[in-house]
Protein backbone atom coordinates (compact mmCIF):
# COMPACT_ATOMS: atom_id res chain seq x y z
CA UNK A 1 0.00 0.00 0.00
CA UNK A 2 1.45 3.14 -0.96
CA UNK A 3 0.75 6.45 0.47
CA UNK A 4 -0.12 9.91 -1.51
CA UNK A 5 3.08 11.96 -0.32
CA UNK A 6 2.15 14.83 -2.55
CA UNK A 7 -0.51 16.58 -0.05
CA UNK A 8 1.93 15.58 3.54
CA UNK A 9 2.13 18.43 5.66
CA UNK A 10 5.49 20.21 5.64
CA UNK A 11 6.31 19.45 8.64
CA UNK A 12 7.45 15.99 8.08
CA UNK A 13 9.46 17.89 5.21
CA UNK A 14 11.16 19.97 7.31
CA UNK A 15 12.11 17.63 10.09
CA UNK A 16 13.43 14.84 7.41
CA UNK A 17 15.73 18.13 6.01
CA UNK A 18 16.38 18.89 9.25
CA UNK A 19 18.01 15.48 10.43
CA UNK A 20 20.28 16.00 7.62
CA UNK A 21 21.43 20.03 7.81
CA UNK A 22 24.70 19.08 7.69
CA UNK A 23 24.36 17.68 3.77
CA UNK A 24 23.34 21.42 2.75
CA UNK A 25 26.64 22.09 4.79
CA UNK A 26 28.95 20.27 2.96
CA UNK A 27 27.27 21.48 -0.38
CA UNK A 28 27.42 24.79 0.46
CA UNK A 29 31.21 24.30 1.57
CA UNK A 30 32.24 22.34 -2.10
CA UNK A 31 30.64 25.51 -3.74
CA UNK A 32 32.39 28.57 -2.10
CA UNK A 33 36.01 25.75 -2.30
CA UNK A 34 35.36 25.33 -6.25
CA UNK A 35 34.07 29.04 -6.74
CA UNK A 36 37.51 30.29 -5.04
CA UNK A 37 39.97 27.82 -6.45
CA UNK A 38 38.35 29.35 -10.32
CA UNK A 39 38.72 32.59 -9.30
CA UNK A 40 42.29 32.18 -8.02
CA UNK A 41 43.54 30.09 -11.34
CA UNK A 42 41.42 32.38 -14.01
CA UNK A 43 44.03 30.91 -16.70
CA UNK A 44 43.96 27.22 -16.06
CA UNK A 45 43.13 25.26 -19.22
CA UNK A 46 39.98 23.98 -19.90
CA UNK A 47 41.11 20.91 -19.04
CA UNK A 48 41.02 21.79 -15.51
CA UNK A 49 38.07 23.75 -15.38
CA UNK A 50 36.36 20.54 -16.47
CA UNK A 51 38.17 18.30 -13.01
CA UNK A 52 37.27 20.89 -10.70
CA UNK A 53 33.82 21.23 -12.02
CA UNK A 54 33.45 17.17 -12.03
CA UNK A 55 34.57 17.07 -9.10
CA UNK A 56 32.34 19.64 -7.42
CA UNK A 57 29.18 18.16 -9.23
CA UNK A 58 30.26 14.74 -7.97
CA UNK A 59 30.03 16.12 -4.17
CA UNK A 60 26.69 18.00 -4.66
CA UNK A 61 25.09 15.19 -6.30
CA UNK A 62 25.89 12.65 -3.94
CA UNK A 63 25.27 15.19 -0.70
CA UNK A 64 22.25 15.27 -2.38
CA UNK A 65 21.19 12.00 -3.31
CA UNK A 66 22.57 10.72 0.59
CA UNK A 67 20.04 13.42 1.89
CA UNK A 68 17.17 11.81 -0.36
CA UNK A 69 17.96 8.32 1.11
CA UNK A 70 18.78 8.80 4.52
CA UNK A 71 15.90 10.72 5.25
CA UNK A 72 14.85 9.26 8.42
CA UNK A 73 10.66 10.42 7.55
CA UNK A 74 9.57 7.80 5.01
CA UNK A 75 6.88 9.14 3.98
CA UNK A 76 7.91 13.06 3.62
CA UNK A 77 8.50 13.61 -0.43
CA UNK A 78 12.25 14.04 -1.44
CA UNK A 79 11.77 12.92 -5.12
CA UNK A 80 13.23 16.99 -5.65
CA UNK A 81 16.58 16.21 -3.99
CA UNK A 82 16.96 12.58 -5.41
CA UNK A 83 16.16 14.34 -8.76
CA UNK A 84 18.81 16.82 -7.82
CA UNK A 85 21.45 14.25 -6.55
CA UNK A 86 21.23 12.15 -10.07
CA UNK A 87 21.42 14.96 -12.27
CA UNK A 88 24.90 16.42 -10.30
CA UNK A 89 26.31 12.86 -10.22
CA UNK A 90 25.89 12.61 -14.15
CA UNK A 91 26.73 16.06 -14.82
CA UNK A 92 30.13 14.84 -12.84
CA UNK A 93 30.55 11.50 -14.56
CA UNK A 94 30.04 13.32 -18.01
CA UNK A 95 32.67 15.63 -17.39
CA UNK A 96 35.02 12.93 -16.43
CA UNK A 97 34.65 10.86 -19.42
CA UNK A 98 35.07 13.82 -21.68
CA UNK A 99 37.43 16.17 -20.28
CA UNK A 100 38.47 17.31 -23.74
CA UNK A 101 35.21 18.90 -24.89
CA UNK A 102 34.75 21.87 -26.18
CA UNK A 103 33.92 25.00 -24.11
CA UNK A 104 30.33 24.65 -25.55
CA UNK A 105 29.12 21.56 -24.64
CA UNK A 106 30.44 22.00 -20.81
CA UNK A 107 28.94 25.25 -20.70
CA UNK A 108 25.18 23.46 -21.67
CA UNK A 109 26.00 20.93 -19.30
CA UNK A 110 26.46 23.41 -16.86
CA UNK A 111 23.92 25.83 -18.08
CA UNK A 112 21.50 22.25 -17.68
CA UNK A 113 22.44 21.35 -14.21
CA UNK A 114 21.91 25.51 -13.20
CA UNK A 115 18.38 25.40 -14.48
CA UNK A 116 17.25 22.11 -13.31
CA UNK A 117 18.68 22.02 -9.63
CA UNK A 118 17.55 25.85 -9.52
CA UNK A 119 13.50 24.59 -10.38
CA UNK A 120 14.17 21.54 -7.73
CA UNK A 121 15.50 24.31 -4.98
CA UNK A 122 12.44 26.15 -5.57
CA UNK A 123 9.84 23.52 -5.49
CA UNK A 124 11.55 22.45 -2.01
CA UNK A 125 11.46 26.20 -0.72
CA UNK A 126 7.46 26.26 -1.76
CA UNK A 127 7.21 23.38 -0.01
CA UNK A 128 8.36 24.69 2.99
CA UNK A 129 7.48 27.74 3.10
CA UNK A 130 4.78 27.22 5.77
CA UNK A 131 6.77 25.25 8.16
CA UNK A 132 10.09 27.70 8.17
CA UNK A 133 10.59 31.13 8.28
CA UNK A 134 13.42 32.85 5.38
CA UNK A 135 12.56 29.73 2.82
CA UNK A 136 13.75 32.51 0.76
CA UNK A 137 17.41 31.25 0.99
CA UNK A 138 16.62 28.63 -1.00
CA UNK A 139 14.33 30.67 -3.44
CA UNK A 140 17.36 33.00 -3.71
CA UNK A 141 19.63 29.91 -4.27
CA UNK A 142 17.15 28.84 -7.04
CA UNK A 143 16.34 31.54 -8.65
CA UNK A 144 19.91 32.25 -9.12
CA UNK A 145 20.83 29.08 -10.68
CA UNK A 146 17.85 29.19 -12.95
CA UNK A 147 19.48 32.94 -14.25
CA UNK A 148 22.73 31.80 -14.86
CA UNK A 149 21.73 28.93 -16.15
CA UNK A 150 19.64 30.79 -19.01
CA UNK A 151 22.75 33.51 -19.61
CA UNK A 152 25.23 30.64 -20.39
CA UNK A 153 22.39 28.83 -22.90
CA UNK A 154 21.36 32.53 -24.33
CA UNK A 155 25.13 33.66 -24.12
CA UNK A 156 27.40 30.65 -25.03
CA UNK A 157 29.97 32.64 -27.00
CA UNK A 158 31.04 34.53 -23.93
CA UNK A 159 34.58 34.54 -23.54
CA UNK A 160 36.79 31.30 -21.59
CA UNK A 161 37.90 33.93 -18.78
CA UNK A 162 34.25 35.57 -18.33
CA UNK A 163 32.44 32.18 -17.86
CA UNK A 164 34.94 31.23 -15.45
CA UNK A 165 33.95 34.58 -13.66
CA UNK A 166 30.37 33.74 -13.84
CA UNK A 167 31.00 30.05 -12.38
CA UNK A 168 32.89 30.76 -9.70
CA UNK A 169 31.18 34.15 -8.69
CA UNK A 170 27.66 31.93 -8.71
CA UNK A 171 29.36 29.03 -6.80
CA UNK A 172 30.24 31.11 -4.33
CA UNK A 173 27.02 32.86 -3.84
CA UNK A 174 25.11 29.91 -4.49
CA UNK A 175 27.66 27.68 -1.66
CA UNK A 176 26.86 30.55 0.80
CA UNK A 177 22.97 30.64 0.35
CA UNK A 178 23.22 26.54 0.61
CA UNK A 179 24.97 27.14 4.04
CA UNK A 180 22.88 30.13 5.39
CA UNK A 181 19.66 27.60 4.76
CA UNK A 182 21.84 24.57 6.22
CA UNK A 183 22.24 26.55 9.66
CA UNK A 184 18.56 27.52 9.45
CA UNK A 185 17.78 23.99 9.03
CA UNK A 186 19.55 22.98 11.86
CA UNK A 187 17.80 25.02 14.47
CA UNK A 188 14.77 22.46 13.63
CA UNK A 189 16.27 19.69 14.38
CA UNK A 190 14.61 17.48 16.46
Amino acid sequence: MSADTSTLPGPLLLHGLARNWWLFLIRGIAAIIFGVLAFAWPGLTLVTLVLFYGAFMLVDGISALVAAITGRVSMAPRWWLAIVGLLGIAAGILTFLWPGMTALLILLFIAGWSVATGVFQIIGAIRLRKEIDNEWLLILSGVLSVLVGIVLFVMPGAGALALIWLIAAFAVVHGVITIAFSLRLRRHKA
